[in-house]
């Protein structure tokens, strides 16, 4: 019978395969970062308001959950605003594996943020990260620095919604936290659009292209993996979970690759770095099971 642990880690990769789509969706979707991110939150939103799980669970939260949950809703959104952002400014391989600085930002948020003890190694293996994202700094072009910036950002907020997600998730019912998230993000970005001129409306409607790509990110890349990826979270730390989606990059950079012709864009030292990002994500969890075992 498979652990409760190791069910949650292949829930985790299943995920983060999803997610290597995100990146090269976002490069084929015409719209800005913010029509682009307000409109994922608003799909996943309005599916899960037809689902009688969604309601169900709202009723039996406390009102001070739920504004949490709508706290953390509101990080998400900017996450992936500056996720998109990185990606128009700089490319879906970039943005994607600036997300490999999410441990190293992990270590030391997620011991305040889910009130547990601090662990030194956490903060090696992230700093063990650092040259492998460097290299792949140094193998992009300089005018997409702005974009790895930005997606360095993302990486914090990252940490931030992780943590607060491990913290307060309990036994409360995944699909209910991912509406209420998605429409607080969804919220905040209305409000963000009326307050902050933009150059294009965010309710224009999308183009045909833009539906379908939108509908995939909205459900086959959010929907389905973030309520997947919180039920994962009750058996594992935010930090394994991140070193994990380390593994986001790699895909992203294959499907760059096949779909994108990305490769022209990046030097060798770019693959060096996500070689470096790769052993970190494998020495992690045997370093782990080795201390566990020396524990017992």
């Amino acid at each position: 019978m498979m652990l409760p642990a190791t069910r949650a880690l292949l829930q985790i990769h299943f995920c983060v395969v999803l997610w290597g789509f995100t990146a090269i969706l976002g490069k084929l979707i015409t719209l800005g970062a913010l029509q682009l991110v307000w409109w994922r939150m608003v799909l996943v939103s309005a599916a899960l308001l037809l689902v009688k799980r969604f309601w169900v669970g709202l009723r039996s939260l406390p009102g001070k959950l739920i504004a949490i949950y709508a706290g953390i809703g509101v990080i998400v959104a900017l996450h992936w605003l500056t996720f998109y952002g990185s990606v128009k400014l700089a490319n879906a391989s970039v943005a994607a594996t600036c997300m490999a600085l999410t441990p190293i930002f992990i270590s030391f948020v997620e011991p305040y943020l889910a009130k547990r003890k601090f662990d030194s190694s956490e903060l090696l293996f992230g700093i063990a990260a650092v040259p492998g994202v460097a290299l792949v700094v140094g193998g992009t072009p300089v005018d997409m620095r702005i974009g790895i910036l930005v997606g360095a950002v993302s990486a914090f907020f990252v940490s931030i919604f992780s943590s607060l997600n491990k913290r307060y998730i309990a036994n409360s019912p995944a699909l209910t936290i991912t509406g209420i998230e998605m429409a607080a993000g969804a919220a905040i970005l209305t409000l963000v659009a009326i307050v902050v001129p933009l150059e294009a409306p965010l309710l224009k409607l999308p183009s045909v292209h833009d539906a379908w790509l939108l509908a995939a990110l909205a459900m086959g890349c959010t929907l389905f993996p973030f309520a997947l990826s919180l039920v994962a979270l009750r058996q594992i730390s935010a930090f394994s979970a991140s070193l994990a989606v380390n593994l986001e990059p790699i895909y992203a950079i294959v499907l760059a690759i096949l779909l994108l012709g990305e490769q022209r864009e990046l030097a060798p030292s770019f693959y060096a770095g996500v070689a470096i990002i790769l052993i970190v994500v494998f020495m992690h969890p045997l370093w782990s099971g080795r201390r566990r075992v020396k524990l017992q």
